[in-house]
């Protein structure tokens, strides 16, 4: 791998933190220089927040760039269900709900290369592949870093570090507010919906989830990042809600009714609307030749008022907040 700027200021970083813990070590009773260790050590794990922004700002690795805005338009008048499809790998996808029945795309398209010939490369390993099954409209960005054999790629897909270059997609779609979404991407990206009233997936690896002024049922998962939604119809079927890393605030019309189960290991649990607890799932039981193999259930289970849909909440670092939407 490539020594950049980032990785030497990491290897300092760590190297300091380090050093701090070994002089509480030395300093202090065992059980409280233990504590403080843990904490520095924490605290050098969490630098991975700066790390996004080094990259994108100031990757001195890659010198050589190229900007393209890709505009398109399409109808999707016709079709019997109106769906979208985004699959992004590098950057922001933003869907706004409308009355037209246009699909309206802008993409700001950003290629960072480590030279002229990587530069090259990327334009002609990278591509937007835009399809139109069944009348809907699926948005796909191809290249080396996708697995396309049959073996599943072991050994055959090149390392993004590789590759000599970054090429960064931020979407910008305008659609009809009734069509079924499906948007996901994992690097330098945040997720935006606005005012869709078809069920959704929403997916996201480093960034955030923010989705408002909705009308279906569906999920918003990511790892890195907060979660929040604000419904002015609540869902009507099962949904999800999911973030390893970051708070996950859940807005909901009046008059909710729905199942809850949630999870959350350091954060707290938070209501607008009055609950009813309700008794843990059995614990599951398999056999497997001569062994049994038990699975428990850690979620906790709560209902709002009469019940209904399964509303399934879970994170790992962070709250989480049910929470009645007064807009």
């Amino acid at each position: 791998m490539r020594a950049t700027p980032f990785h030497r200021i990491l290897a300092i970083y760590v190297a300091a933190l380090l050093t701090l813990a070994i002089w509480f070590v030395a300093r202090r009773p065992i059980a409280r220089s233990a504590e403080c260790v843990v904490r520095y050590l924490a605290r050098a794990i969490q630098i991975k927040h700066a790390y996004a922004a080094v990259r994108d700002d100031s990757d001195t690795s890659f010198p050589v760039q190229d900007h393209e805005v890709i505009q398109k338009s399409f109808s999707v008048a016709g079709a019997a269900r109106k769906s979208i499809d985004i699959d992004n790998i590098w950057g922001s996808i933003e869907v706004v709900g409308g009355t037209s029945d246009q699909v309206e795309l802008v993409v700001d398209k950003t290629i960072r290369a480590e030279s002229k010939e990587a530069l090259a490369l990327a334009h002609k390993e990278v591509t937007l592949d835009i399809t139109q099954p069944g009348g809907g409209l699926d948005l796909y960005v191809n290249g080396p870093f996708r697995c396309q054999c049959e073996d599943g790629c072991q050994g055959s897909r090149r390392r993004r570090d590789e590759d000599g270059y970054i090429v960064k997609m931020d979407f910008v779609l305008h659609v009809p507010s009734n069509v079924d979404i499906k948007v996901k991407t994992v690097n330098e990206g945040r997720v935006l919906v606005h005012n869709v009233t078809g069920n959704f997936i929403a997916r996201n690896v480093n960034g955030d989830i923010e989705l408002d002024g909705m009308a279906g049922s569906g999920t918003a998962h990511t790892v890195n990042g907060p979660v929040k939604v604000t419904f002015r119809e609540n869902p009507r079927e099962n949904s999800s809600f999911q973030s390893v890393n970051g708070n996950i605030d859940l807005f909901f019309a009046r008059g909710l009714s729905a199942d809850f189960r949630f999870k959350t290991f350091n954060g707290g649990v938070y209501s607008d609307f009055p609950v009813t607890t309700m008794p843990l799932h059995a614990v599951q039981e398999e056999h497997h030749g001569g062994k049994v193999v038990y699975h428990a259930d850690r979620f906790t289970a709560a209902r709002v008022s009469a019940g209904g849909p399964e509303i399934k909440i879970e994170n790992l670092n962070g709250d989480i907040r049910i929470l009645e939407n007064h807009e």
